[in-house]
């Protein structure tokens, strides 16, 4: 006894021997590699009517339905990419819809549209991009990949009224090297939070990287050509040539990256 004592002793003081059983195995996946981490960050407030809802999550599942989607991501360097999709409203109100999942397949494409399509959709006050970019930089560093890209993908149909600037929140996103591209929903100009100019606000105030986009929404029948044109660019990582904002409103001027606060303080009062 006393010579085995001995011997662990000895061991241990070599540094190889740890107490570990034979056959022990961590239990923490080692990261996957894939092409691109995308985050889908979809707003949901009550600005957005039911219609435009229900257009705006089907455009994303006609997306991963797409033979366009599965060809692109089977050209990539590895041939999978990491997605995950959340709602989002005020700075409260965040909601994953779908966690992160591996696609690398024309099965699992289409596997992750159909829990879209089966999920239920939630809405709230008031509109944080800050928020919804605060939360997408945190998903990415929990998604437990190693990703060549890391992208998050903003649609929404208002400017920042809630939470920190959007600037703060893009540039710390920019820091970090992520990228971020926009789909700005313009079909109407019904309420006080509107801005006519959103597509130049999402430009100027929301995205950010090399090759950063975005592609605006004006007619209903653009939401499945517009979401899949910017899921197929940010998975095949287009060049950085192409323009930063596609069909934008001719203009020279610069969006007012406070424009939702102000808008926000002058009609409720604080």
């Amino acid at each position: 006894m006393r010579r085995l004592l001995c011997g662990l002793l000895s061991l241990a003081a070599a540094g190889l021997w740890t107490g570990a059983a034979p056959n022990a195995q961590s239990t923490t996946a080692p990261p996957e590699e894939v092409d691109v981490a995308l985050v889908l960050a979809v707003d949901v407030s009550f600005s957005m009517d039911l219609d435009e809802l229900a257009l705006q999550r089907n455009g994303y599942i006609e997306a991963f339905r797409s033979k366009q989607l599965h060809e692109a991501i089977a050209k990539g360097a590895i041939g999978k990419i990491a997605v995950t999709y959340f709602e989002w409203a005020g700075g409260n109100f965040q909601h994953i819809v779908k966690p992160w999942t591996i696609i690398e397949t024309p099965q699992s494409a289409i596997a992750f549209a159909e829990e879209l399509g089966e999920a239920q959709t939630r809405r709230g006050r008031r509109t944080s991009i800050s928020g919804a970019i605060d939360l997408s930089m945190s998903l990415l560093e929990q998604s437990n990949v190693t990703a060549m890209r890391r992208v998050i993908d903003i649609s929404g149909d208002g400017a920042n009224n809630d939470g920190r600037p959007v600037t703060a929140a893009r540039d710390e996103a920019a820091a970090k090297g992520i990228s971020i591209n926009g789909l700005p929903v313009m079909l109407k100009q019904a309420s006080y939070f509107d801005i006519d100019d959103l597509d130049i606000y999402y430009r100027d105030c929301v995205i950010t990287g090399i090759g950063a986009f975005v592609i605006p929404i004006r007619e209903r029948h653009q939401f499945v050509d517009a979401t899949r044109t910017k899921l197929l660019r940010e998975i095949a990582d287009l060049p950085a040539g192409e323009a930063r904002v596609q069909k934008a409103q001719a203009t020279n001027q610069n969006a007012n990256c406070l424009s939702g606060e102000r808008q926000w303080r002058d009609r409720m009062g604080n």
